[in-house]
């Protein structure tokens, strides 16, 4: 993790800070995160609730450039993790959203890697199939501790949402990583995917076009489908796989850990 000091909380501190939050609406959850957590990013990979929490932290920093008589500066920087294997709508759409939020955004691959070539000549074709784990923690996990130690990250903010149900139903708004130290904010965790399209229409952010193609919930292509259970937005991922989550929000030692004997193994086998 990163040289930065992290801001410390007992359970018993998160719990009463979580029974605040979820008094307050996302807005004012995160400019509470604003004056509170120092090394605060945003986490996106651009789906909706990203970008609604994206608008959301825009329309602050106006206000707060505003009210102190400077030229707004978007408050929170962004992180986006770039697989190599989006859909080009994704990353058509990342360019887009930075440019008209001008926002920093801090774009990080899979180390040593620019391209699809590389990635494979280093780690082999389809390895989403030959290693699922392996390929996580080398297109995501890797990438992402990678980003926060170079950043100095201490706090990110995510777009989950309990409403998404799997492993999130019984996400927390303020959430502490154990092992890693790094906290976890999710403002929009008490949200229906209804409020946050009516806040996406309403306020006319951008959005990727694959959801007017019945996406959802959007990641790599090979792992993406339209949704086919309108009750569970994130159906269309990893379709017949027992996994609703990409190994971000997983046990960082414990997936590293995995990832080395994997590689270990592999070795062994040539």
């Amino acid at each position: 993790m990163s040289n930065q000091k992290h801001v410390l909380f007992t359970e018993t501190h998160l719990k009463f800070i979580n029974e605040k939050l979820a008094k307050l609406s996302p807005q004012k959850i995160i400019e509470w995160a604003i004056v509170t957590l120092p090394g605060l990013y945003q986490t996106t990979a651009f789906g909706l609730t990203g970008l609604v929490i994206l608008d959301m932290i825009s329309k602050l920093s106006v206000e707060q450039g505003t009210e102190n008589g400077n030229k707004s500066e978007h408050l929170i920087p962004l992180i986006f993790l770039d697989t190599l294997y989006h859909f080009p709508e994704t990353l058509a759409l990342a360019d887009r959203a930075s440019s008209q939020y001008n926002t920093c955004l801090y774009t990080f691959k899979p180390a040593e890697c620019e391209t699809v070539k590389d990635f494979e000549q280093k780690h082999g074709p389809k390895l989403w199939e030959v290693d699922e784990d392996s390929y996580d923690y080398l297109t995501k996990v890797e990438p992402s501790r990678r980003a926060y130690n170079q950043l100095g990250v201490t706090a990110i903010i995510t777009g989950r949402r309990r409403s998404q149900r799997g492993e999130r139903e019984n996400i927390s708004i303020l959430e502490l990583e154990k092992g890693t130290g790094l906290l976890k904010l999710n403002p929009l965790a008490h949200w229906e995917f209804s409020q946050v399209w009516s806040y996406i229409k309403d306020n006319k952010v951008p959005y990727n076009s694959l959801l007017n193609q019945g996406y959802r919930s959007i990641g790599d292509w090979h792992s993406t489908k339209p949704t086919t259970d309108s009750a569970d937005e994130r159906s269309g991922r990893w379709e017949g796989q027992n996994k609703s989550e990409c190994g971000l929000h997983k046990d960082y030692f414990k997936t590293r850990a995995a990832f080395v004997a994997a590689q270990k193994k592999r070795e062994e086998f040539g």
